[in-house]
């Protein structure tokens, strides 16, 4: 006979089995599809990537209010009939878990022209595709709070991925006002 209380044996079927959530990644665009589609207009697409040096990034980390992971950005300049129509940039934030890989199509002047999430590898808050919610950012230039709750609407359910996407165009723009204008 056992000293174990009856309440603590439990049938095995009952015990929770600890496993690691399941891996959840889709891959909406490539970079070059989220380009023709943020560029209809252009003819080429030059890389032009930016590495900021150490003055450089902290002009920006302290413009944007957010740390830079790495001093390299993958940049491309749109070009249409041989002239300049703009900046693509690929970036990458964490959502809660996992990166989101997004792009910002930036107009000569620095203006955001348009967002586009390219990989979505978490398992709630994919709502950031949509297009209300990107198209907050159009027009936005640097300088610009793109502060959750405050002049960028939250989705409920994905707020680490709203404000993460909105520091990281927060960033864009400070890497264009540094690098790229």
């Amino acid at each position: 006979m056992s000293n174990t209380p009856d309440w603590l044996i439990l049938p095995v079927a009952c015990v929770p089995l600890f496993a690691a959530a399941p891996a959840f990644a889709v891959q909406y665009m490539t970079a070059e599809t989220a380009q023709k589609l943020m560029f209809p207009e252009a003819t080429a697409f030059a890389a032009h990537p930016v590495r900021l040096d150490d003055a450089q990034k902290r002009v920006v980390e302290k413009a944007a209010r957010v740390r830079m992971r790495h001093p390299e950005q993958p940049v491309w300049q749109a070009v249409a009939n041989g002239k300049p129509v703009g900046w693509f940039v690929l970036d990458e934030v964490y959502g809660k878990h996992e990166f989101i890989t997004y792009a910002v199509a930036l107009d000569l002047s620095g203006s955001v022209r348009g967002v586009e999430i390219l990989d979505y590898r978490e398992t709630h808050g994919g709502e950031v595709r949509n297009p209300k919610w990107r198209a907050q950012f159009e027009g936005k230039r640097h300088g610009a709070p793109l502060r959750l709750d405050e002049d960028i609407r939250n989705i409920s359910g994905a707020t680490l991925s709203c404000k993460h996407i909105s520091e990281g165009v927060r960033r864009v723009l400070a890497i264009h006002e540094v690098a790229l204008k």
